[in-house]
Parts: structure tokens; sequence; C-alpha cells
């Protein structure tokens, strides 16, 4: 039996719903069409792709690889298929939690006023590459080391790390703060999308507890109610405010490369300009704690 698109999308349903049911009732099939498409898929690649021993469904470690790969196919056959695409050619640019920080409203601006026939679609996505590997998006604005083949990146500024720490705690009395500081007590991790890992501190200082969430919202949320402390770059106290969570600089911790990553193969033809006017208003209008790549 040879594998055909269907199959693909049967997959990713699964994958994204954690359900069988749920795929099919999103993809209106009957159940049984959905488990022999996955079936036949797991036999095509000899390997299993969905754990069923547990209660709830979920992807075996070559179902999470080949995820990312079925995701970039479909995407790329229904953007080949599409005919609004190819006449308007909408530059999809995924981001985890921040964008371009305090450069996102200008720069946005700035290119619709440069570039009305090309429109740039922002679109905030939970995962390490903002989308980029499941072909949800044309480029991403990242952060951090990123360790993915196959992508080109562009360095487009840099910028400070900040603490994040309890409004009413004892550390948000400080005006600044530094690595050992924080090390006394948990540290909140965003181990989905955020950069932040032990290896930022130095093995003799190295915080021993951390909590762990995945995504933005739920890190704030933990900070707030006092289950730690976390750091992030310094466009996250701007774009991110909660009452119970206040930002200080980080005095002795090294500064955050943001960059726009895209998958080599077929980029986007406004990517080049994109990245070029990004480092231009952010060379232009530079906030504090950032500097132009």
């Amino acid at each position: 039996m040879s594998i055909e698109l269907r199959h693909l999308r049967c997959f990713l349903a699964i994958a994204e719903e954690s359900s069988v049911t749920r795929a099919a009732a999103r993809l209106n099939l009957a159940q049984p069409s959905v488990s022999r498409s996955l079936a036949a898929l797991e036999r095509h690649l000899g390997t299993r792709l969905v754990d069923r021993s547990t209660h709830h469904l979920a992807l075996t470690p070559e179902g999470q690889a080949f995820r990312d790969k079925a995701a970039a196919a479909v995407a790329a056959f229904d953007e080949a298929l599409d005919a609004a695409r190819l006449l308007h050619a909408p530059l999809r640019i995924g981001h985890a939690w921040s964008a371009l920080g305090p450069y996102t409203t200008p720069l946005l601006r700035r290119w619709a006023r440069e570039n009305p026939g090309i429109p740039v679609e922002l679109l905030r996505i939970d995962d390490r590459t903002a989308g980029l590997t499941r072909g949800r998006v044309d480029a991403a604005v990242l952060r951090g080391r990123l360790t993915v083949p196959d992508l080109v990146t562009a360095p487009l500024f840099t910028e400070a790390r900040v603490a994040a720490v309890t409004a009413d705690g004892p550390l948000a009395r400080r005006a600044t703060l530094a690595l050992a500081d924080l090390a006394t007590g948990p540290v909140v991790l965003n181990n989905v999308s955020g950069m932040t890992t032990l290896d930022l501190w130095p093995t003799a200082i190295r915080p021993t507890a951390t909590f762990t969430v995945g995504n933005t919202d739920d890190w704030l949320t933990a900070i707030a109610a006092g289950r730690g402390v976390g750091v992030s770059a310094a466009s996250t106290a701007e774009m991110h405010t909660n009452p119970g969570v206040v930002y200080r600089p980080l005095a002795d911790a090294p500064p955050v490369e943001v960059v726009l990553a895209w998958r080599a193969a077929a980029p986007h033809p406004a990517i080049p300009d994109f990245v070029a006017l990004v480092r231009a208003v952010a060379s232009g209008d530079r906030p504090p704690g950032a500097s132009a790549g």
C-alpha cells in the first residue's frame, strides 16, 4: 500500500489532538478509518509512531521526530496549491514569546509602508523553533542557542538578560541581581519554548531545584505564585507584564542573541529584506539593554 497525503494528515491530527477519536471528528472521518491510516503509516515506516500503552495517547520518540517532517511536507503541499498565496505571498514570522521586543510595532508599521504587497503575519507558536520545523511559518524570531539542522540564521540584535522574581518577595527590593542571588531557590524553566537552562549558571553556584512549565503564560504564573524565579531576555519585561512579577537586571549574565531563522530549502524571497529592515529599526531606535547585531 502506498502512503498518501491523507495518511500524514491523519497522523498530524492525532498528534495535535492526542486522541484518535478527536482526530477523526476534526477530519470528519470515521474513527476506524483514522486508525487504519495510522497503522498503514506505521507499517510503511517500520516503527511505532504512537504509544497506545498508556491511558493517554502520546507520541513515541520516533513519532515526535516524524511529526515535524510530516508537518513540513503537508505545509509545503498546501502552500504549493494555494493560489491566493502565490499571488500575495505573505511572510509568516513565528515567535515563541516576545516577537521582536520593543521593535515589533515600529518594524511592522514600516514594513507595511515599504512593502504593501507582502503582508507580514506574526504568529506566536509555543515550541522550540516557533513553528519553523513544522512548516507553519516561513521564518522565526529565535533567542538563545539553536541546534536544529538545515536552518539558516541571521543575527538581528542582542538583548540583556533580566531576572523575573515574585513582586512581594525579598529579591524584588533589590535594584540589580546576580546569578548567585537566584541559585538558592527553585528556578522556573520553560522547557518547550524558553531559552534558559541551568547551564547559564557556573557549576559552583548552579541551582539544584527547578520547576518546569510549557509556555510563557505558565512561567509568569508560577513566578507570581512564588514557585520560583526566572531568567529571560529584556524584551520579556516589556512584552509580558504581570502584577505579581517584577523584572530586575542581571549584572553578570551574558546577553542574548536574537536571530531570524528559516529553512535552507526554498526560502521566502522577502526574508533578506525583512532581516535588513529589522536591523535598520534596531539600529535607529535602540532601547536600553539592546544593541544592533
